[in-house]
């Protein structure tokens, strides 16, 4: 009922227009699909070559050793434990940029585009219930911390090969991420309180 009364509403039509060009963000957000295709192309491949390289395939196992080899450093001559670690950190590393993908596709476009009218679908998301903006926000920033702890532990991992400069920067970078998000929660949780209590009002 009352959303047919809302239909029934004049709306102006420079109003119109611009509500209108919400739809021009569709396409930013198709071109996040084809990237997320990229990344699970690129998953597979790595994913692929690990194994062949475990069953001895050596042109596989020249590309993995081509991936955890850091310019400046002794090539490793076989499959070691340590190596192994960084690909799969590499492929957890794509997993989390998926999901981070998959939150602000969806996430964006029920917030700022269209809703998607998936309530009572039973594979809903369960942040998708209650997301906006803000709620957006702190997950990417959450996400993105997922993301830096990855690089910053394959960094450690291979601390040798790095300069102490480098290390103490990528630190401070992921610190910077981490206070970032911790901040933006801070005013999201400051936001919600004042609007409570001035419905409460």
């Amino acid at each position: 009922m009352e959303n047919k009364e809302y239909s029934n509403k004049q709306i102006p039509p420079v109003a119109r227009f611009l509500f209108l060009t919400r739809w021009l963000q569709l396409p930013l957000y198709l071109g996040l699909v084809l990237a997320q295709c990229v990344y699970v192309f690129h998953f597979w491949v790595d994913l692929s070559d690990l194994i062949s390289a475990v069953m001895g395939n050596q042109t596989a196992l020249q590309h993995i050793l081509d991936i955890v080899t850091i310019e400046g450093t002794t090539r490793p001559t076989k499959l070691t434990e340590t190596a192994i670690m960084l690909v799969v950190l590499g492929l957890i590393d794509v997993v989390m940029i998926s999901n981070l993908l998959i939150m602000v596709i969806i996430g964006g476009y029920e917030t700022f585009v269209s809703r998607m009218n998936l309530q009572g679908h039973p594979d809903q998301p369960e942040w998708l219930s209650h997301v906006n903006a803000s709620v957006l926000k702190v997950k990417l920033a959450t996400a993105i911390i997922g993301i830096s702890s990855i690089h910053l532990l394959k960094t450690f991992i291979n601390a040798s090969a790095y300069d102490e400069k480098t290390l103490i920067a990528q630190t401070g970078i992921h610190m910077a991420f981490l206070f970032s998000a911790i901040a933006i929660a801070y005013c999201d949780r400051i936001i919600t309180q004042t609007s409570q209590q001035s419905g409460e009002h």
